[in-house]
């Protein structure tokens, strides 16, 4: 049996000798077609300095020559104009010659105005000195830095790591920005890649179950805004690293932020007959659910059994109520996942065609034919679009009018602990309606629908717009207190 052991053992490591010598000889044909490449690499690299020197030194020549040309040029336009003045001051000279023979009076008279002649002669106002010089030292160069840069060209160095800065990093408004410094300058740098992925675990990066990382090039300046995120997990890992034209460095170390949000479906276990539900939106069936009745029969007949997506396990199980469905004029489906603490912001988008429809929480386990907004254990905003709008908040049957127009998208915040329910519109962050209770039990987001969709958009963040807000607001006036109640 030992032999065996040490049979099985050489074995085995002779197999590992030669995977590895294997492993050697194909990274040995790697190096040379990598170096083959690299040399071909360089060949180009040098080819095109050598281009860009033939250009320069061309252009560098042609400059010289159209300087040439225009001195000669303007040499060539003096001497024309200096032959012509001699010309004439030859002719002159012949003239006064010929005039110190005459003896006769009357012929001098007709020669006496040749002093008038010669003073306004060509030759007398013509200047003697070059117009250009023949010097072309300004058209000489000194090539002397430029060879010490050519000389001291080496491989481009791989870059180094990133430091992110965590300090500079926010995460607001479903966006995270994320700035970063390079430990020392590097003029060389020719861009940055981010890398980020969702998690759940605080720290260190899981390899077990961990989500694929994003990838986000050529980023130029230190500092990026990821933004449309939902923020379905309670973290994200970043990492980045620099890149120059040839080669990119390593990653820097990765951060952790917490994204944190509340995330939740629309349990279409809880759903009244005459809706079609679907994750995050709920939509009314004229049929009356006709379709649907038989699969949803054979749900209440064991009022424990689970939805077949969620185990019973699952905190989104347990917020549910192992209940029958609404019925009557309550058409109403509640949210999967409970708020027991924080504070947490959700927003609604209801179809142009919708008739009715309700935005709001409740407690666990509401009535068979309650409605939101008329028991003392819901709280709602209204929207009635049959024949006239009409826009209310409601809660224990009682309701407000809220004399403002119905926006597009309606945002819901809900501060648990602060005992807060406030609507927004969700483009601008005016405040529609808050509410004000101390909530004695865990709260389920409730949504009523009639004639139309409503589509529920979560994992987001509270805004920082009604962050701000709700540091300003000190609560409601006197015409709304009939609304709010300790529960």
């Amino acid at each position: 049996e030992t032999l065996q052991r040490i049979v099985s053992t050489l074995v085995n490591k002779n197999d590992e000798i030669h995977n590895f010598i294997d492993m050697l000889n194909h990274t040995i044909s790697n190096v040379q077609v990598n170096s083959s490449n690299a040399i071909s690499e360089l060949d180009e690299e040098f080819d095109g300095l050598y281009s860009v020197l033939h250009e320069m030194k061309g252009s560098m020549a042609s400059t010289i020559q159209q300087e040439e040309a225009r001195k000669i040029q303007a040499l060539q336009d003096q001497l024309s104009q200096c032959s012509r003045a001699l010309e004439s001051s030859e002719e002159l000279l012949e003239l006064a010659v010929q005039s110190l023979d005459i003896k006769n009076p009357v012929e001098l008279i007709e020669v006496e105005n040749i002093d008038w002649i010669v003073t306004v002669a060509s030759a007398f106002r013509l200047s003697l000195k070059p117009k250009v010089s023949d010097s072309m030292t300004h058209m000489m160069v000194d090539f002397a830095l430029e060879k010490r840069m050519l000389q001291a060209v080496k491989f481009l160095p791989v870059p180094k790591a990133p430091e992110i800065d965590v300090a500079a990093c926010l995460v607001a408004d479903n966006c995270i920005t994320i700035s970063w410094r390079m430990p020392e300058e590097d003029s060389r740098i020719d861009h940055f890649v981010l890398e980020y992925r969702k998690t759940n675990f605080d720290g260190l990066p899981r390899l077990k179950g961990e989500q694929h990382w994003e990838l986000v090039d050529y980023i130029k300046a230190t500092q990026y805004t990821l933004s449309g995120l939902r923020f379905d997990t309670k973290y994200m890992n970043l990492r980045v690293q620099a890149c120059n034209k040839a080669v990119a460095g390593e990653y820097s170390d990765p951060v952790t932020l917490e994204t944190k949000a509340f995330v939740f479906s629309l349990d279409s276990t809880s759903s009244h007959l005459n809706l079609k539900v679907e994750d995050t939106y709920v939509e009314w069936d004229p049929t009356g659910g006709k379709g649907q009745e038989k699969i949803k029969g054979k749900e209440n007949k064991n009022s424990n059994t689970a939805s077949p997506k969620r185990s019973t396990n699952s905190p989104r199980a347990s917020a549910r109520g192992s209940r029958d469905r609404f019925a009557g004029e309550s058409y109403t489906v509640l949210g999967d996942t409970a708020v027991e603490s924080g504070q947490h912001y959700w927003e609604v988008r209801a179809q142009k065609d919708c008739k009715s429809y309700s935005v709001g929480v409740t407690y666990r386990n509401p009535g068979k034919f309650d409605q939101l907004g008329k028991t003392n254990s819901s709280w709602c905003i209204h929207i009635n679009n049959w024949l006239q709008t009409t826009f209310s908040a409601k809660h224990n049957n009682k309701a407000k009018t809220l004399d403002i127009p119905v926006p597009d998208r309606i945002g819901v915040y809900c501060d648990f602990d602060g005992g807060q329910l406030s609507f927004y519109n969700a483009s601008s962050k005016a405040l529609l309606h808050t509410f004000r209770a101390k909530f004695a039990q865990p709260l389920l987001p409730g949504f009523m629908i009639w004639c139309g969709g409503l589509t529920v958009m979560t994992g987001l963040q509270v805004p920082s717009a009604v962050k701000t807000l709700q540091k300003s607001e000190n609560g409601l006036g006197g015409s709304t207190s009939s609304l709010n109640n300790v529960a």
